[in-house]
């Protein structure tokens, strides 16, 4: 190549870095990418497959459903509907569950608040009157409710009177977008549209004697009825009830919680596999060998920061650096190890483990050298090769420039890029570390953000690489921009987009 023609493509190299390609380009460079944002949701959708295993909290085994989604249905809400019986502890079971996911956004939903009204005739008959029938629920509101959230927005959740048997008319409460919703109520399962709507669905099972005995201590303290009325609703209408319409929905829990709040242990494990399921983002389900750092207020923070196009540039780098130290870190945790034993300075034996030493980092100039000094300060002294992928016209991407270690065959590597895009400049990489002798499960792919169909690019085209990312935006633009996204990250790194 003419000297001047390498002058010219080192000059645009130091441009904005940006892996994504025009229709035509993409077409022709990986015939795996969707030729099109729409085909590209199409092609990432699979079937929902659903099990109804149960698992007893006390100790019996589950069949746990995995649901796959196209990227337009990624990042919806985890829902959880939770039954029981009339005062079984279903309120205490949500409450606790709230207080362990403080690190996410949660709302509680009462199927309470969805009683319709009494009209002034059965006002006056109140004590005549089932409320533990389904009938005694707006269930198509409920329906509207839920489905809003669902779709990450607002709504306003009906109050009711329960001393007057009405709605409140001019009062609501509003319940904002969240990562998971808890939908409770003893008749949540009884229709099977409320629930299809639930990602888990758990069985508050409590001893009859001693939700009676909830259930007087509730209506006489904080609904203001007496003993006497309380009894006979509850033989009437209450026992009745549960014995129709609440205890058969039990079979279709997913979590049997015995005893109710006092079952710590339980509630336990339902949270552990809550922040499984949180951490585990819809593209990890189809791809397993992608990764997704798992989200924390701190984390999502730092993204407001960095994706906001009014942040100047020093802050921009600050927060970018911290969000890299925490994706290379989560990386090297991907890494093989082997068991170490060594004396600490007091004397006592301390079996640990000892880090990998074949290890190097590539990264793809110009966006992945931003990442180059987190890795550092994670492994010192490490080596760092170099790859130049550039664009040329419509016909695709042309490997310019590369250098890495003579011994790269023998190392494990971590690739540097912060936007996964199409995936087609990380496929070239991917291709030349392997044709230099890097097997292909010694690769693990580092970046900030990534759209959905690089990862179906470069998961489907290399299963045994690893992909390590802080979050899955929505998808790309009719242009293949990553959506939220960043944009040019280059640029707004190295300070160049003035």
């Amino acid at each position: 190549m003419p000297e001047k023609a390498v002058d010219d493509v080192m000059d645009s190299a130091v441009g904005a870095h940006f892996s994504g390609l025009r229709l035509e380009a993409l077409r022709l460079s990986s015939p795996s990418v969707p030729s099109s944002p729409s085909s590209a949701k199409a092609a990432a959708a699979a079937a929902a497959a659903h099990s109804n295993g149960v698992v007893y909290a006390n100790g019996s085994a589950s069949a746990d459903a995995a649901e796959l989604a196209s990227p337009s249905a990624l990042r919806q809400p985890f829902v959880i509907g939770v039954s029981g019986g009339t005062a079984s502890g279903k309120t205490t079971v949500c409450d606790m569950i709230i207080q362990q996911l403080h690190d996410h956004r949660v709302v509680l939903v009462n199927q309470d608040s969805f009683y319709r009204g009494l009209t002034a005739e059965e006002s006056a008959h109140a004590q005549d009157y089932n409320f533990d029938h389904p009938d005694a629920f707006d269930t198509e509101q409920l329906l509207e409710c839920m489905g809003q959230l669902k779709r990450a927005q607002p709504v306003n959740v009906p109050i009711y009177d329960f001393k007057n048997h009405r709605r409140c008319s001019e009062t609501f409460r509003k319940v904002n977008a969240s990562d998971v919703i808890i939908l409770e109520g003893i008749l949540v399962f009884h229709d099977q549209r409320v629930r299809n709507l639930m990602d888990m669905k758990i069985f508050v099972d409590t001893d009859a004697d001693i939700r009676l005995a909830r259930r007087i201590r509730r209506d006489t303290v904080e609904r203001g009825r007496d003993v006497s009325s309380v009894l006979e609703q509850y033989g009437r209408f209450v026992k009745p009830a549960f014995d129709d319409f609440v205890l058969p929905s039990k079979k279709y829990a997913d979590v049997i919680i015995p005893r109710g709040g006092d079952n710590h242990v339980a509630i336990d494990l339902i949270v552990q596999h809550i922040h499984t399921k949180l951490g585990q983002h819809d593209m990890c389900k189809i791809y397993p060998n992608a990764y997704v750092v798992q989200s924390t207020f701190q984390i999502r923070g730092m993204h407001t920061l960095i994706r906001d196009r009014d942040i100047t540039t020093p802050d921009f780098v600050f927060y970018s650096d911290r969000l890299i130290r925490l994706v290379v870190e989560h990386g090297l945790g991907h890494l093989p190890f082997t068991e170490k034993q060594i004396i600490t300075p007091t004397g006592s034996i301390y079996m640990g483990v000892d880090f990998c030493k074949k290890l190097c980092g590539v990264s793809i100039v110009r966006s992945g050298e931003s990442m180059e000094n987190a890795l550092r300060a994670c492994c010192k002294g490490i080596k760092i090769g170099k790859i130049l992928i550039h664009r040329v016209g419509d016909n695709g991407q042309q490997l310019i420039y590369h250098k890495l270690p003579m011994d790269i065959a023998e190392r494990h590597v971590l690739l540097l890029d912060p936007v996964l895009g199409t995936g087609n400049s990380a496929n070239q990489a991917i291709e030349l570390l392997i044709r230099k002798g890097v097997p292909e499960e010694r690769i693990i792919f580092l970046n900030l953000i990534s759209a959905p169909e690089g990862i179906q690019c470069v998961c489907k085209r290399f299963p045994k690489l690893k992909i390590v990312t802080s979050e899955i935006d929505t998808g790309l633009s009719e242009e293949f921009r990553v959506i939220p996204g960043l944009g040019e990250y280059g640029d707004r790194y190295f300070g160049t987009d003035n």
